[in-house]
């Protein structure tokens, strides 16, 4: 049940804006799907629970708001061996078109989604 990597999305009412900062000023390799949609390779990343509130002030107009994915090559193993360990799910997978996904519900009521994108084999 190897978690292969982590797929992030960041909401933006600025997204053109955005995505020249990460491609400009981050300098991050990017890949244009085809459609004038970037995407970006991340570097390694790291991930650091905290018990909140967020230590930075958020601006008046609410929250950040992000969307963070674990991805893993096979989803029904990988559901399966989550709920032996005691992880919840909210819902059934869905086929996103994309792949297949799931919302895992974790401690303290955080939800993530799981996600399986279907390769060029599944074609």
């Amino acid at each position: 049940m190897p978690i292969t990597g982590l797929h992030t999305m960041f909401y933006s009412s600025e997204v053109d804006a955005f995505r020249a900062v990460m491609r400009d000023a981050f300098e991050l390799p990017y890949w244009d799907d085809g459609d004038g949609f970037i995407m970006f390779h991340c570097p390694p990343a790291t991930m650091e629970p905290h018990p909140g509130p967020m230590e930075i002030d958020v601006p008046a107009a609410g929250p950040p708001t992000h969307a963070v994915s674990f991805v893993c090559d096979d989803i029904d193993a990988t559901i399966e061996e989550l709920r032996a360990k005691g992880v919840g799910f909210r819902g059934k997978k869905m086929d996103m078109g994309w792949g297949h996904a799931i919302v895992m519900v974790l401690p303290g009521g955080v939800e993530m989604v799981l996600e399986e994108a279907h390769t060029s084999d599944d074609a």
